[in-house]
């Protein structure tokens, strides 16, 4: 009787490792490596990060940026992250480098789009359209699974060769097959990895806070009108002697000018 009860626990022993191994195996891993994720077209998503070292619950949101920026999780989406350090944090006792009035600008014209209030930090917004704290994985994983269902432009950018007379590089973009559009933009931003500040004063004081994407120059290219269907234009880049070439990536998108709708964007992560 013992004999036969030990045969009994050992067997169900053995097949413990199995079941478990099946479970894993039954679960959807959304990385690359997936041979289904290989077999689907990723759709490219925006991300912007409000943002400000002078705000202490900043860094949790900056971590998070990085995290997708980096692990890349929805195997159906191209996350593209741009992280905008707003001014309006200066005045408490620290003034964050990398901000800029234009960037709390482009929040508030963000919160009367989408009805807020007022604006805040940190404030994630997907594609123009889906804010939520900063911080917030869950709601980031919502939004960008439900952004990267929509179609966007094709995107065309390459560097020119050759310098101009001013020793500016030259990017040359043309878009085409835009989605049916209302009036829109079409925006270059400058942004650059591997950033890092050890903050003296204000919320954050003694931490050193480290930052990906930062955002060192945003402009406009063009405009495109809602019954244009293609887009073609040179613009110049000014590079300034402190940011390391090395460490820019170059992103061209478009965003109706009403909704705020991101309807095409295309990332370069650096000069050929």
């Amino acid at each position: 009787m013992k004999s036969a009860i030990i045969l009994i626990i050992l067997s169900f022993i053995a097949i413990l490792p199995a079941c478990s191994m099946q479970n894993v195996e039954s679960m959807p891993i959304v990385t690359d490596e997936n041979p289904s994720a290989k077999d689907q077209k990723k759709q490219p998503v925006l991300v912007e990060l409000y943002t400000s070292e002078g705000c202490s619950s900043c860094p949790p949101a900056d971590k998070a940026l990085m995290f997708l920026e980096k692990e890349q999780p929805y195997a159906q989406a191209e996350i593209i992250t741009l992280a905008l350090h707003v001014d309006y944090w200066n005045n408490l006792g620290w003034k964050d480098e990398f901000s800029s009035p234009l960037f709390s600008q482009r929040q508030t014209v963000y919160a009367q789009r989408l009805n807020l209030d007022s604006t805040y930090t940190p404030q994630m917004i997907v594609d123009g359209r889906i804010q939520f704290v900063g911080s917030n994985l869950g709601e980031a994983g919502k939004a960008i699974t439900e952004a990267a269902k929509s179609p966007k432009a094709n995107i065309e950018a390459a560097f020119n060769n050759e310098n101009d007379e001013n020793n500016e590089n030259i990017l040359k973009i043309k878009i085409s097959d835009i989605p049916k559009h209302e009036d829109a933009t079409v925006f270059l931003a400058i942004a650059e990895n591997n950033l890092a500040s050890n903050v003296k004063r204000g919320e954050n004081a003694g931490k050193n806070l480290e930052h990906t994407s930062v955002v060192r120059e945003l402009k406009t290219i063009g405009k495109i009108e809602a019954k244009s269907g293609s887009f073609e234009q040179e613009t110049a880049l000014n590079i300034q002697p402190n940011w390391k070439a090395e460490n820019l990536s170059y992103v061209v998108f478009i965003q109706e000018n009403e909704s705020r709708k991101i309807i095409g964007i295309k990332r370069i992560s650096s000069k050929k």
